[in-house]
């Protein structure tokens, strides 16, 4: 599906594009050796969520922050309010000083590939809702669902803190964005970063949120000779994320072939894959997390499910001892969910002790 947005769409993200033109998010990617202490990356995100939090008054503060302990904590999901119910700051509630602030914060918190991501995904939700695709209105019980930018939400999950855990959490419709952080400790896991229409056209161009994703795998897949797809290539059909929303805890067996069976070269290309979703957050904690992906590579694992064929509707995952992503097309190439998850850190199990 490739669809104009209308005039209206353009003029609602030219705040948007205003942003993303920011030096902060327009950052490219450094060598590791030159890449800001992690703990310096945290210090950033707090002073930008306390930039939100200043332009609050008291009933948005009492909106937006959490306990880190509780049931917000697993508040997320891929379906569109008010069919899944979220709590926190409704961006479409937000004055326009107020959404800058955010997306300063979500600049500050992403890579500057991360941070475009976001917005391609948040701009096709609204495709979606100019196209006819939902009502964009908030709704009641047993309303329709509501698409579009302003159906996005921002949650804090215990207070900023440069040292102290806390949770940035910001999501809606096909988006669900978990950073935990701890001084200089930072995971995204678990994260859906997912898309509808996978495809679009905005200001002239062909938009694709998860295109490089697509691309990548079919690549790798289309790399591997006869022996390594009989092993890669699954006998039986995966056509949903296995480990998706609800599913925090489960584990599921490795499939596929062994990454230590991969050449030099297509092991590189595996990795390339895994950046897209490892690489959301800011590179001060996005390289550091490509090393332990990266160190743990022979215990690794590729699998496939479906045509090998670029253009055609198939699943993949990459699983490890620290990671899970799965890439799964709902029925047609223009709808895909994914999810990014760490076995052992979701929600930063590994040092987020309140």
């Amino acid at each position: 599906m490739r669809t104009k947005l209308t005039v209206t769409a353009i003029v609602a993200f030219a705040l948007f594009a205003t942003i993303a033109a920011n030096p902060r998010a327009q950052r490219t990617t450094a060598p590791s050796t030159t890449l800001p202490a992690a703990a310096d990356a945290t210090a950033r995100i707090v002073s930008s969520a306390q930039a939100v939090l200043a332009t609050l008054d008291a009933a948005g503060k009492a909106k937006v922050q959490f306990p880190f302990e509780g049931p917000q904590k697993t508040r997320w999901s891929n379906l569109p309010s008010p069919m899944f119910e979220r709590r926190g700051l409704r961006m479409g509630d937000l004055t326009a000083a107020q959404k800058a602030a955010v997306m300063n914060l979500l600049a500050a918190a992403l890579s500057k590939e991360g941070y475009q991501k976001v917005i391609e995904i948040m701009r096709g939700d609204e495709v979606l809702r100019t196209t006819g695709g939902g009502r964009g209105g908030r709704g009641g019980p047993g309303a329709g669902p509501a698409f579009g930018e302003a159906e996005y939400y921002l949650a804090f999950l215990g207070t900023p803190s440069a040292t102290a855990p806390w949770m940035l959490q910001f999501g809606g419709h096909h988006l669900a964005i978990n950073l935990t952080l701890a001084g200089s400790r930072a995971t995204m896991a678990p994260s859906l970063p997912a898309a509808q229409p996978a495809s679009y056209t905005f200001e002239g161009r062909t938009v694709r949120p998860l295109g490089r994703e697509n691309d990548k795998a079919f690549a790798l897949v289309n790399a591997l000779d006869a022996t390594q797809k009989r092993q890669a290539i699954l006998t039986h059909t995966v056509s949903d994320l296995v480990l998706g929303p609800g599913q925090d805890g489960r584990t599921i067996q490795p499939e596929g072939i062994r990454v230590s069976s991969l050449s030099s070269a297509q092991q590189t290309m595996l990795l390339d894959i895994a950046r897209e979703w490892a690489g959301i957050m800011t590179d001060s904690f996005g390289e550091p997390r490509m090393a332990e992906i990266r160190s743990r590579l022979a215990d690794t694992w590729f699998a496939w499910s479906g045509p090998t064929t670029n253009g055609s509707a198939a699943y993949f995952r990459i699983q490890g001892p620290t990671l899970v992503i799965e890439y799964a097309p709902q029925g047609s190439v223009d709808h895909i969910h994914t999810i990014y998850r760490d076995p052992t850190n979701d929600y930063g199990a590994k040092f987020a002790r309140p």
